[in-house]
């Protein structure tokens, strides 16, 4: 038991920081644009480096983890978000800000899909709930620091500090993690995973695709519902930013409130029953115009555990060797949705407007839900080579 809870407290510190690191971009944009004087093309390429790092480091990050010590991979990874968190703490240029965030947000990406990987192997009687506890955790990271850092952005000074104190904190994490007792998967003669052998099934593009209709849903409300509110539907920017987040906040809470019953219910019927109850309350929602935005904020809760939840039931198509290596590739190819979505959405916006354009949104949502059960119904427990 004092094994696992050394597991879980290392798991929980880092998961607080990863959710502080991730938030910081968006609220520092205004600092950095001022203190760097940047153009909105240099503003947007802090994102576009962002979404590089993550889809390079899940990409080829997850066949790291495969191959060697799950403990010592993931050791070097806090190790690489470390140094991308030096870059900000002790340097004042924008080429390696764009560096800092490339190394900071693709280490942060996979250190976050590497604990979930983890968590069936250390918790394997109740993986379900420790894995939406330490997402629940990571939300109180992200609140948080938007919460105290949002305070703190008047100067580069505050930003060096807040990443300083988060460097901190990271490296007490790693500590717990040296102590901690991680059981390894063994692999005979440590093979190479063949990427080759993955992208070609099917199962790995039907995974690809649930993801990425997915992405689109969620990322889509945080990216667009508060300009959807003001614009469309008549709201103050304070209730709109309300919404936005009794929304996000329903997905924090949500994670806390249901990980038992994701425990309870085992994974399949509880993305089924969640992802039902989220996906009429998010389309409901949208389409009811402003008398459903209160159902749209509300569906945040049944949403909430379905990403963690998603990642978790990746480990039940591939063999225990090539889980990393497949999670990945399947939610750095998914990743690619979000990229496309946000470059063409402005254009659709453009060209019909933004009361037309959202509809993608419940779209992609229902898209989601019956690819999923589509997926899950035709299909058992199987193994990929």
């Amino acid at each position: 038991m004092r094994k696992k809870a050394v597991v879980f407290i290392s798991f929980m510190i880092i998961m607080i920081v990863m959710g502080a690191s991730d938030s910081l971009r968006g609220i520092f944009a205004v600092m950095f644009r001022e203190h760097f004087e940047l153009s909105a093309f240099q503003i947007s390429l802090i994102i576009t480096v962002s979404y590089l790092g993550n889809l390079i480091f899940l990409f080829f990050g997850g066949a790291f983890v495969d191959r060697y010590h799950k403990k010592k991979a993931l050791l070097a990874i806090v190790s690489i978000w470390l140094c991308g968190a030096a870059l900000f703490i002790f340097t004042d240029d924008y080429v390696l800000l764009l560096l800092g965030m490339f190394f900071c947000m693709g280490a942060s990406t996979l250190i976050n899909t590497t604990i979930n990987i983890l968590v069936p192997a250390v918790f394997a009687a109740s993986p379900g709930m420790i894995v939406n506890i330490l997402f629940f955790v990571q939300g109180i990271g992200t609140s948080t620091s938007q919460n105290f850092g949002g305070k703190l952005t008047g100067n580069y000074s505050s930003w060096q500090g807040i990443n300083l104190f988060l460097a901190v904190l990271a490296v007490v994490g790693a500590v717990f993690l040296l102590t901690a007792d991680i059981p390894e998967v063994r692999q005979e003669g440590r093979k190479k995973i063949s990427y080759k052998g993955i992208l070609k099934a099917p199962i790995f593009w039907s995974l690809t695709l649930i993801f990425g209709f997915y992405f689109i849903a969620e990322h889509g409300i945080l990216n667009w519902l508060l300009l959807y509110g003001i614009n469309e539907l008549g709201l103050s920017s304070g209730h709109a930013s309300a919404y936005l987040s009794l929304f996000f906040g329903g997905i924090t809470l949500g994670r806390l409130l249901f990980a038992p019953v994701v425990q309870k219910l085992g994974v399949k019927k509880s993305i089924t029953l969640f992802g039902g109850v989220g996906t009429v309350g998010y389309i409901t929602g949208i389409l009811s115009g402003k008398t459903g935005i209160m159902l749209l904020s509300l569906s945040g809760l049944g949403i909430s555990i379905l990403y963690p939840t998603l990642v978790l039931m990746i480990r039940l198509f591939y063999e225990e060797d090539r889980i990393a290596t497949a999670t990945g590739a399947v939610i750095s190819l998914a990743t690619i949705f979000d990229i496309v979505f946000n470059m063409a959405f402005g254009k659709l916006v453009d060209s019909y407007g933004l009361r037309i354009s959202i509809m993608i949104l419940p779209f992609s949502m229902a898209a989601f839900y019956i690819s999923y059960l589509i997926f899950v119904g035709s299909r058992k427990k199987e193994s990929v080579q």
